[in-house]
């Protein structure tokens, strides 16, 4: 099929077939709660080791933050212009080719989206552990022996993970409207105690030699110390280079801003409701972001000693386990600060992984409309008008993904890639806008050409760094890529769905 013959929508793939039940603040909290789920808590001692500056820490997440709301602004010209489900696939397939939309959805089924849900699911039995101890990777229900690194068997932590991902795909199985109940109950719970974490930061827990420490030498900046928590091939690279690299843990805690766009056929007035929804989520994490970053420095140094007692003494860089929410906590609440953050976090991946279980089958029901996904994937359940199909092999492939221990390899080696399809889509806009005029655009992107122009530019710039600096996480991901173009040319040589024109 070509790309005329692909934009041209079955009924079902126009969307009539599903119920629009998501309105704006639905809409909100799935872009919020999809957002939101245990990254903000850990990944400041990363960066915090890489750029050494509590100055250079906030930009990070500074510079993450804007270039989210300016993607955010510009795939919302899209989503109000072209409201079907599947989202960022069909701006790629109308835009560019069908070629480049499968590519995408082949990284989104494959890592992208299911190695999320396995990931933040890992999370929640993780942080669950704390509370109930026999929640655990060393209690093993079964264990048969191992192949390589990866062990053939179930432990308790990874069936509360398998476990978290059926009740959710059960949920949103039983259609949207059961799905969002769940999503804006987590989102705000989750809003709440980020909110929580935040004033206690700012307000309760102030620690007056962290906030000297941190505050007086806002931008001088110390070379990691050589524990090895920092490759030496990184001791020599110059600060704008490391202040991108160093953005690979907050783009991927601000990443799934998007998903609300994956079920733009279920939402009320999508002219109106998919722009704002975007604007506002975005905004919204990336201000909760920023305050709670300054919340950690209002309480912990930055700089600390990997091999120091106490909380204070190890800083953000070396926080346990890189919990620095914990940490934080522990500095006023002793033990009781790790219960509190285990619940805090619990709340926040239950509601992520929501959001993502609820938005990530409409790619693959979109794919299968085109005759590029199991045919199974494209239909919707007669009584709940939900692609119950696509959800349930979404959770299936994730499940195993927990299983087999391999998610979080494969989510170090996809930044690339999905900054990368972020770079192509954004070019979508300007392509769109020269190749269908006439398309009616009830929403514009904000700042066009600059600012998704600067968004291209600075997205580029973090993948020639990666490219440069780290190629282990960049060349495993542009690999899964191509491979995804021999299944391409097998999958359009099936016949086409019933019902296709």
């Amino acid at each position: 099929m070509d790309s005329a013959t692909q934009s041209k929508a079955t009924p079902e793939s126009s969307g009539s077939g599903f119920v629009q039940g998501l309105g704006l603040i639905s809409s909100t909290t799935i872009v919020v709660g999809s957002m939101i789920g245990s990254g903000i808590f850990i990944v400041s001692a990363q960066i915090g080791r890489l750029v050494g500056s509590p100055g250079l820490l906030l930009l990070v997440w500074l510079i993450t933050g804007f270039m989210t709301l300016v993607a955010a602004l510009s795939y919302a010209e899209m989503a109000a212009a072209l409201p079907k489900a599947g989202g960022q696939y069909v701006y790629l397939r109308e835009a560019l080719s069908p070629l480049f939309g499968f590519l995408y959805g082949w990284m989104f089924f494959l890592v992208m989206q299911t190695g999320t849900i396995a990931a933040v699911a890992i999370a929640f039995a993780k942080y669950l552990g704390v509370l109930v101890p026999w929640v655990s990777n060393n209690h093993w229900l079964f264990l048969f022996g191992h192949i390589g690194t990866i062990a053939l068997g179930v432990n308790t932590q990874e069936l509360v993970a398998v476990s978290m991902i059926a009740l959710l795909t059960a949920i949103n199985a039983r259609g949207v409207r059961s799905g969002a109940i769940v999503q804006n109950i987590f989102t705000a719970a989750k809003v709440l105690g980020l909110l929580l974490l935040i004033a206690i930061g700012l307000f309760v827990a102030r620690n007056a030699g962290a906030i000297a420490a941190n505050f007086h030498h806002f931008w001088q900046r110390t070379p990691p110390d050589g524990t090895g928590l920092v490759s030496t091939s990184l001791l020599k690279v110059s600060v704008p280079a490391l202040v991108f690299l160093a953005m690979v843990g907050s783009l991927f805690s601000s990443d799934s801003w998007y998903d609300i766009a994956f079920a733009a056929g279920e939402v009320r007035n999508p002219s109106r409701n998919l722009p704002l929804a975007m604007a506002l989520g975005t905004a919204v994490v990336t201000v909760l972001y920023l305050l709670a970053n300054v919340a950690y420095l209002m309480v912990l140094p930055l700089h600390g000693n990997p091999h120091a007692a106490t909380a204070i003494g190890r800083g953000i860089q070396y926080a346990g386990a890189d919990r620095v929410a914990s940490a934080m906590l522990s500095v006023s609440f002793h033990h009781f600060g790790a219960g509190l953050m285990a619940l805090i976090i619990l709340i926040s991946t239950f509601g992520c992984d929501n959001g993502l279980i609820l938005a990530g089958a409409r790619v693959m029901y979109a794919m299968a409309c085109d005759g590029l996904f199991f045919r199974k994937a494209g239909k919707l359940h007669p009584r709940f008008r939900v692609p119950s199909w696509a959800l349930w092999a979404q959770g299936i492939w994730a499940s195993l993904l927990c299983l087999s221990g391999t998610y979080n390899q494969l989510l170090t080696y996809i930044m690339f890639a999905i900054v990368l399809f972020y770079i192509l889509t954004i070019l979508c806009v300007f392509v769109l806008r020269w190749k269908r005029p006439d398309l009616p655009r009830p929403y514009r992107a904000v700042g066009y050409p600059w600012l998704p122009a600067i968004y291209i530019g600075l997205a580029a710039y973090f993948d020639l760094q990666l490219l440069r600096f780290m190629p282990g996480y960049a060349v495993p991901g542009l690999i899964l890529v191509v491979l995804g173009v021999p299944v391409y040319w097998v999958w359009r040589r099936r016949p086409a769905p019933a019902g296709s024109v």
